[in-house]
């Protein structure tokens, strides 16, 4: 046998497993990485889309109703808000709630019709007083010419009323041309008539007795008009403004008596003249209830 056969073979020397020292490399690198991710994302969720972020605040402001209220300060993304008008305040720009609402649209409204029915009364005073202040004065001036008893006073709606008995005091039975006497009480009236500013009209009336047959006139219509446009024609050439008068005829359609009073052939045969309130239609119907009220004493 051959010596080699014979020798044992030697074992290869197992060595020590080398130790890789520098493993922690990897795991710094990996936590570098994860953080270097995390920067990243939290910067994109940083950065807003200045177009989306308008978009959503215009959107908001129209929703809500409210008005985009500007709140000025400095922010992190400054340059994002800079170009906008403002921050939305969503607590103004709710609805208020409509029960309220219709509640303070109410008291509003009756403050309204408050202040609107006290200027109208306010209104209605004014002209009251206007008017009883010419009928002291026609009543002063008949009176001086001495017929303080010829003429009777009303305050109504349209204005203040001067009742003036045609029948043997203005014009005879079924005449229409003006007696003496009529001439003197409209001489004395016409002065106070020319300082007003009021219009003035002139109504004729009739009673309820028929024109004779086959007389002047045809019937009591045409006897008022023209014993109306007769008393016009007086007082425009007394000086009254001839655009501020008017005369119109009411035949027997409009007594100041009923028919079955004693004085109603005399009293509703008369000549009216009326001078106009200039005041609102609102002010002149309570003119009746303020003279009423002064009639029974009350201030």
């Amino acid at each position: 046998m051959s010596s080699g056969h014979g020798r044992r073979r030697k074992k290869h020397e197992e060595h020590e497993e080398h130790e890789n020292h520098e493993r922690w490399l990897v795991s710094g690198f990996d936590m570098m990485t994860l953080l270097f991710v995390l920067f990243v994302v939290l910067y994109a969720m940083s950065k807003v889309d200045e177009d989306k972020f308008a978009a959503l605040a215009k959107g908001m402001a129209e929703a809500f109703g409210g008005p985009v209220v500007v709140q000025p300060g400095p922010t992190p993304e400054g340059s994002v808000l800079d170009g906008l008008p403002g921050v939305i305040d969503i607590a103004s720009a709710i609805p208020p709630d409509p029960t309220v609402e219709q509640a303070e649209i109410d008291k509003a409204a009756a403050a309204a019709a408050a202040q609107r029915a006290e200027n109208v009364a306010a209104e209605a005073q004014e002209a009251y007083d206007e008017l009883a202040a010419a009928r002291e004065k026609i009543e002063a001036a008949l009176a001086a010419a001495g017929y303080s008893g010829a003429a009777q006073y009303e305050i109504d709606e349209r204005g203040l009323v001067v009742h003036i008995v045609a029948d043997q005091v203005l014009f005879d039975a079924e005449e229409a041309v003006l007696r003496p006497e009529g001439r003197e009480i409209l001489a004395a009236v016409a002065p106070a008539l020319v300082e007003l500013p009021n219009g003035i009209g002139v109504e004729g009336h009739a009673n309820h007795l028929p024109v004779t047959r086959g007389g002047p006139w045809p019937s009591n219509w045409e006897l008022s008009a023209v014993r109306a446009t007769t008393v016009v024609r007086y007082l425009a050439g007394e000086g009254v403004p001839q655009p501020r008068l008017t005369a119109v005829g009411y035949s027997s359609t409009r007594p100041l008596v009923p028919e079955s009073a004693p004085n109603a052939l005399t009293v509703n045969r008369r000549v009216d003249v009326v001078v106009l309130s200039d005041a609102s239609a609102e002010a002149n119907a309570l003119l009746p209830d303020l003279a009423a009220a002064h009639q029974g004493g009350t201030p």
